[in-house]
């Protein structure tokens, strides 16, 4: 039989409100556990233009997971992956909190432990070697007109 709270515990919850289990990995992982995670992308991901096939991907197999994305970017990077979640049936939300910005820009998780290892995916070869042959062209026509 569950134990009555004391009135200590009622005044502790009122004046600092209610327990929050592990709240630094919730403001790390837009509202959600680490255990729940599918995948992430940091906000520079994020940013990128196009988006991730491997996130398409994931979106496409867990439908039933819920994509978060972060409400401090500006809405024009979030819209490619709100048009994807919606595209596969997967529900998304906006997660904003003004005290805290966290370094990830998306989250996909379910609401219940899935305990993924690696959740991370790493900047593509192909968008790499891209932005490096851009520079190269860039400085070149830089260089060029110097």
């Amino acid at each position: 039989m569950a134990q009555k709270p004391s009135i200590d515990e009622y005044l502790q919850q009122g004046i600092y409100g209610t327990k929050e289990i592990k709240p630094e990995e919730r403001n790390k992982f837009l509202g959600t556990l680490r255990e729940r995670v599918v995948v992430v992308l940091t906000q520079p991901q994020v940013r990128e233009p196009g988006t991730y096939k491997e996130v398409e991907d994931l979106i496409k197999e867990h439908t039933k997971a819920t994509l978060y994305l972060n409400g401090n970017m500006d809405y024009k990077y979030l819209s490619d992956y709100m048009s994807l979640s919606s595209k596969y049936g997967t529900n998304y939300s906006i997660v904003t909190n003004k005290k805290i910005n966290t370094e990830l820009g998306l989250v996909l998780a379910y609401d219940y432990a899935v305990e993924k290892e690696n959740i991370y995916i790493t900047q593509n070869d192909d968008r790499a070697s891209d932005k490096q042959e851009q520079n190269l062209f860039s400085k070149f026509f830089k260089n060029l007109f110097s």
